[in-house]
């Protein structure tokens, strides 16, 4: 069972590569989401409009597109279920590591809600594929994986989809202020953020980040800790509560 109104696959892969550009930190341009889907550029250009017409993308001629809400969304779901995809068919089933990507590009769009759910438990909540890319965060209502595997019987129709739009940690600007909202991991992620002030409902502020890969310093409860990626890719906040 799918929650989310079930879009087309050609759909799905733009705002899936739109969201991977902008996550890669290059721009959505028609060039680039041409080079990247191996499409003619005229092609792209028309599907943008298509796109910005039905609310998934604000598209501008010469600057390319970004995506609204609608289409975040969207595409943050797909990009988690090919990386779950990913990890299952790399460590799982042992395919070869060129072969991956395309595999499971031709998977994610039949995958339901309630198989991706269980690939996320048969592979102890993954924070990332295999080429070290974060998972988004699912679109369940919990707030921490232990609830997830608690009610691992219930239906995803039971559990229904949070509301709100959650960026990890590394996601943030510096100076962005949120609400922790979920945390990924088993009880031992969410002992080590316990000790650290960092629980479910805190407010916290994104101080400095470092280059590249490096730590995230943030405030909480009055102090400043420096988490690693290991950590900040796993902890999720709502910045809209703010």
């Amino acid at each position: 069972m799918n929650l989310m109104k079930h879009l087309s696959e050609s759909i799905e892969e733009y705002l899936e590569t739109i969201y991977r550009l902008i996550e890669s930190g290059r721009t959505a341009s028609t060039t680039e989401i041409s080079r990247t889907m191996n499409i003619a550029p005229a092609s792209v250009t028309q599907m943008l409009k298509k796109l910005d017409s039905e609310g998934y993308v604000k598209y501008s001629p010469y600057r390319g597109a970004v995506l609204t809400e609608r289409g975040y969304r969207v595409a943050r779901r797909m990009t988690r279920k090919h990386r779950i995809l990913e990890r299952f068919l790399h460590d799982i089933l042992r395919i070869k590591r060129e072969k991956i990507h395309r595999q499971a590009c031709e998977m994610e769009h039949s995958l339901s809600d309630d198989a991706e759910r269980a690939l996320c438990h048969l592979l102890n909540v993954p924070g990332e594929c295999p080429d070290k890319n974060p998972i988004p965060a699912c679109d369940f209502k919990f707030s921490t994986c232990e609830e997830c595997l608690e009610m691992k019987d219930a239906d995803i129709e039971e559990i229904g989809c949070r509301d709100e739009k959650l960026r990890s940690l590394r996601e943030m600007d510096e100076e962005e202020t949120g609400r922790v909202s979920f945390i990924r991991g088993d009880y031992r992620v969410v002992r080590r953020l316990m000790d650290m002030g960092i629980t479910i409902g805190v407010p916290l502020k994104v101080i400095k980040k470092a280059p590249l890969n490096g730590p995230v310093e943030v405030e909480v409860r009055s102090s400043r800790v420096a988490l690693g990626r290991d950590i900040a890719d796993n902890v999720f906040i709502d910045t809209e509560e703010e």
